[in-house]
């Protein structure tokens, strides 16, 4: 087993989300539903092996706004296999996911629970999902995708816990899963109460995880739970970011592994740890400011690579003993690795630039052609209609008058960078700004009581105009999309009763400074 770590990096997020749980689910005729982008695109790498994955390709598409509803759609299947599209939108948590019982599924409180069934797809589409402390459990299945959801800050300690506290959990005889442009985040390390943030064990494979962000955990991933745990394999990792992990990026045991174009920064302790007889292809990809990023770690019981075309700017290795077996300072191939399947890898030396633009949720499900441009392929999940809990933003909302409802409010957020502050979004000064601790994260305005709120206007101090580049506003009350955005600015939104508004950042361009998140009545 790998050794427990401290996060040394990681400066902890205050995120909270407080979803409305309500369980219905909208049944959405096939004229008016955007086809899933799972069928549009296809999945790469060893997913499309073993017969493929489809995931609910050719199924019924449903509207889930709470874990409950996504329980329910499974459970109303004519059968365990009977494919299905579901098309999630909102704040999943566990005051809203229950479990649901029928002959097609097998639920749980306090996870989505995907066992003993196959032939499913979860897609984000509107303005975004987001799993907040809620872990996804594959157990028994196959032919899944997930695509475009956000899961973070699943605990296996403390308070609430779920899926023992992964991200994305796949164990006993899972086959074909395919998890594509997901941002996977934690708070810290084991020590915070966080495990990793996509683990497979107990005999799964043909799995690829693509376009992916998975950041700020002690631990990413692992391929087999122990030494003797070996009949795990076939996992492929393209175009992802991994930043600020102390290990397990991931920790292979047994099997094989093709890693290309990914970007990893900030490994703090080790990063790819081939062991137990593994072997991993390892391809053009981007390594900074890390260390021991690859190699034989914490144990005696060795694995294999083999390499090419790697970067490795500013990694540090460790001298070779005992149990520590860098594959630097000048890593090079010790066995041969054969793909089964076509790719297109961009060069090393663009990926920080590609996989900044496609990897995470909504990004657009951007992907790269293998020239170092990124694209977005056929349509992205986003409905033709409005859904209930995410009206549109008037196309040219008017600047707002009246009176700042926010002077003299609370405020607070996600971690912040260093030498700003909460309070600075609603002191009425533009020379002062809140800026989040990297390129996204969320600040909100509260008051005492319910206010009413149709109008808000954000405003990016001097110097960092267009940094924002997507973002929500959410009830934080209940955790409803009230809008979303490209351009920060004036938006009008439904007429709202609540008492904390939050704007959340989702990407953008450098270091994002908003000097004013104000607030009107309309």
């Amino acid at each position: 087993m790998g050794r427990a770590v401290g996060l040394r990096l990681f400066k902890t997020l205050a995120i909270g989300a407080v979803a409305a749980a309500t369980a219905g689910v909208l049944s959405l005729p096939l004229a008016a539903t955007p086809t899933a982008s799972a069928a549009a695109t296809g999945a790469t790498g060893f997913a499309t092996q073993n017969g493929g994955t489809t995931g609910g390709a050719g199924g019924q598409t449903v509207r889930a706004t709470t874990g409950t509803a996504i329980h329910t759609a499974l459970c109303n299947r004519a059968s365990s296999s009977t494919p299905i599209v579901i098309q999630v939108e909102g704040t999943i948590n566990h005051a809203n996911t229950a479990k649901v019982s029928g002959n097609s599924c097998s639920t749980a409180d306090g996870v989505i629970e995907l066992k003993q069934i196959s032939n499913v797809t979860i897609v984000g589409v509107g303005g975004g999902a987001v799993f907040d402390q809620l872990g996804i459990h594959i157990r028994e299945s196959s032919n899944i995708i997930i695509q475009n959801v956000t899961v973070r800050n699943v605990k296996k300690s403390g308070s609430p816990t779920s899926n023992g506290g992964d991200a994305i959990g796949m164990e006993s005889d899972v086959r074909n899963v395919w998890v594509d442009h997901t941002t996977l985040e934690a708070s810290g390390g084991e020590s915070e109460g966080y495990d990793g943030l996509f683990d497979m064990k107990d005999n799964t494979q043909y799995v690829t995880l693509s376009y992916s962000i998975l950041r700020n955990s002690g631990r990413g991933g692992l391929i087999g739970s122990s030494e003797s745990d070996v009949s795990n394999g076939f996992v492929t990792f393209h175009h992802n970011l991994y930043q600020n992990i102390d290990s397990r990026t991931p920790l292979l045991r047994g099997g094989v592994a093709h890693i290309y174009n990914n970007h990893y920064v900030g490994l703090n302790e080790s990063g790819i740890n081939s062991r137990a007889g593994a072997r991993a292809k390892v391809d053009n990809n981007y390594f900074e400011d890390s260390k021991d990023v690859l190699g034989t770690f914490y144990t005696d019981a060795a694995g294999y690579w083999q390499v090419s075309g790697n970067i490795f700017d500013n990694v540090t290795w460790s001298s070779r003993s005992g149990d520590t077996n860098p594959a630097g300072p000048n890593p090079q191939s010790n066995t041969t690795v054969s793909i089964p399947y076509g790719f297109s890898p961009d060069a090393a030396s663009c990926v920080p630039g590609v996989v900044s633009q496609t990897a995470g949720a909504n990004k657009g499900l951007r992907v790269s052609d293998g020239n170092c441009t990124p694209q977005t392929p056929g349509p992205t999940p986003t409905p033709t209609t409005p859904a209930p809990t995410t009206p549109a933003p008037t196309t040219t909302p008017s600047q707002p008058t009246g009176t700042n409802l926010s002077l003299g409010a609370g405020a607070d957020g996600s971690s912040k960078a260093d030498g700003t502050s909460y309070g600075n979004v609603r002191d009425g000064s533009l020379t002062t700004y809140w800026s989040p601790a990297g390129t996204t994260g969320s600040v909100s305005v509260k008051w005492g009581s319910a206010t009413t709120v149709a109008k808000v206007n954000i405003r990016e101090a001097t110097g960092a105009v267009g940094a924002v580049r997507s973002w929500r506003l959410l009830n934080h009350d209940t955790g409803a999309v009230l809008a979303t955005g490209t351009t920060a600015g004036a938006v009008d939104i439904p007429r709202t009763s609540l008492s904390k508004i939050t704007f959340e950042i989702t990407s953008a361009q450098g270091t994002p400074r908003i000097a004013e998140f104000e607030t009107y009545s309309g």
